[in-house]
């Protein structure tokens, strides 16, 4: 609603007084550019890491459809290398990095006689640390996007001020209380209010959409390493049976 009625109010300060964007960005002062560009920049990054994290997060859930059944025909038969070749091949998927870890754990317990501790522990120890990285790996930018929505308004406020400030620095100058004395400074407050909540209301979006992801990213690299430990289990129990 805010942003329409700045859109609303350009658009008639537009009309009224011919104004265009080019000339606003002439008539500006310092601080209402510099507001101004800092926004751009703003929007600028924010816009990189939701490219970056939709295209990371799309190659990360299409790998990870075709691994999990791959990896669990794979260890059904009891091929823990051909699970480990599987995992390298799919370097994208947020599954395979974890259990690639604990596979790889587990796998040199078996063949060394010199790693020391339980080799369902360490397996799982290789699991919970391989989750952490990759989960930061997958946040990687959100906070960003989340400062970006919190503070682009308040940049924009900042705006709004300054130009509200012109606005009665006009009154002073042209000592008349008209449209055109006071044109410049509230188009400058337009703008900034405007541009503020343009940037910051995709950031707000994009950054609950990406970490509704990220959350079942979790869950599915906690149920294949809850998974991947069952299997270690019956593994041990079979070898220890015969």
């Amino acid at each position: 609603m805010l942003t329409q009625f700045s859109l609303w109010g350009m658009l008639l300060l537009q009309q009224e007084i011919g104004f265009d964007m080019i000339s606003m960005w002439n008539q500006m002062g310092l601080a209402a550019r510099a507001v101004v560009l800092v926004m751009f920049v703003m929007s600028a990054w924010s816009i990189g890491v939701m490219i970056d994290r939709y295209i990371a997060f799309n190659g990360a859930r299409k790998q990870s459809r075709a691994f999990a059944p791959a990896v669990a025909g794979a260890l059904r038969d009891g091929k823990i290398d051909e699970a480990v070749k599987l995992a390298e091949r799919h370097k994208k998927s947020h599954l395979a990095k974890v259990v690639v870890a604990g596979l790889q754990e587990f796998k040199a317990h078996e063949m060394s006689t010199e790693i020391p501790g339980e080799t369902i522990e360490s397996s799982q120890r290789a699991l919970e640390r391989a989750h952490a990285i990759v989960n930061a790996e997958l946040s990687r930018g959100l906070s960003g996007l989340a400062t970006i929505g919190s503070t682009a308004p308040f940049v924009g406020l900042f705006g709004t001020v300054v130009g509200i400030i012109n606005a009665f620095q006009g009154i002073s100058t042209e000592k008349s209380t008209g449209l055109g004395a006071v044109a410049g400074g509230i188009s400058e407050a337009l703008v900034a209010t405007a541009i503020g909540l343009f940037v910051a209301i995709p950031a707000v979006w994009m950054y609950n959409y990406f970490n509704s992801k990220v959350q079942g990213f979790n869950v599915e690299m906690d149920n294949a390493s809850s998974e991947l430990i069952d299997y270690f289990l019956k593994k041990t129990q079979k070898a220890a049976a015969k």
